[in-house]
């Protein structure tokens, strides 16, 4: 009896930074305005998120040789835009007496101001409806297998997920609209929309296609705008792959 060994090609793992196109759909309410110490707010919505791509690079020579290169390539998305991120916050409490302008700004984790602020309104209209769009610093990594390195082209596998960087909401009451003549007295009061580090997987899809004879194989991100973001990374030669 013979025994047949058998393998599986290993999994070579790639990531970059990646800045994600988002949208964050806000509702919120205001109340007890004349308070001291301020008012109650209460903030719920969702964060639709942009896409994320690679772009495979199939080319008969390695980059930086002297020779002529032929380079076929193949974008695939591995988080299709869409995805969203629901959530719902207790009010926090905070902000000045006697009726305020509130404002809303985004915050990553470090603090760093995203988007805004915007301008809710009076304390007193007490409901607010507000899309605000902003870019997410995110990680995306995606581990890439190549199997079948035949004249019709390599077989290639990936997976992988997409990390978010943390996103917080903060209201800044002040007793004028800001940008007037007027002495303007604000306070401020964060919550977190995001923590840090939450992630979105995608699931282990097939990409088909390249160029046949054994060739090298490069890798780059896309942004949500189509944009090649990070460097251009060499997996290597498609039979090393295979054979890894």
């Amino acid at each position: 009896m013979l025994a047949v060994a058998t393998y599986a090609a290993a999994a070579v793992p790639v990531g970059t930074q990646v800045n994600l196109t988002a949208i964050g759909h806000f509702s919120t309410t205001a109340s007890n305005c004349d308070n001291s110490p301020g008012p109650f707010i209460t903030m719920n919505g969702q964060i639709t998120l942009g896409s994320v791509g690679l772009r495979f690079y199939f080319q008969n020579n390695v980059d930086g040789t002297h020779t002529h290169i032929v380079t076929t390539n193949i974008d695939v998305t591995v988080l299709p835009a869409g995805q969203t991120i629901q959530f719902a916050k207790q009010p926090p409490l905070g902000g000045v007496g006697g009726n305020p302008w509130i404002y809303l700004q985004l915050l990553d984790d470090s603090g760093n101001v995203v988007a805004g602020p915007v301008l809710l309104g009076r304390c007193v209209q007490g409901f607010f409806n507000n899309d605000i769009s902003f870019a997410l610093a995110s990680l995306a990594t995606a581990d890439v297998t190549v199997t079948d390195c035949s004249n019709q082209g390599p077989n290639i596998t990936l997976s992988g997920e997409v990390a978010l960087s943390g996103l917080n909401a903060q209201f800044i009451f002040t007793n004028n609209q800001i940008g007037t003549h007027t002495h303007v007295a604000s306070t401020s009061v964060s919550v977190v929309i995001i923590p840090p580090g939450e992630s979105i997987t995608f699931p282990k899809q097939p990409v088909l296609g390249g160029v046949g004879g054994n060739p090298w194989i490069y890798v780059q991100f896309i942004d949500s705008n189509g944009n090649l973001v990070g460097n251009k990374i060499l997996l290597g030669r498609c039979v090393q792959l295979d054979q890894a």
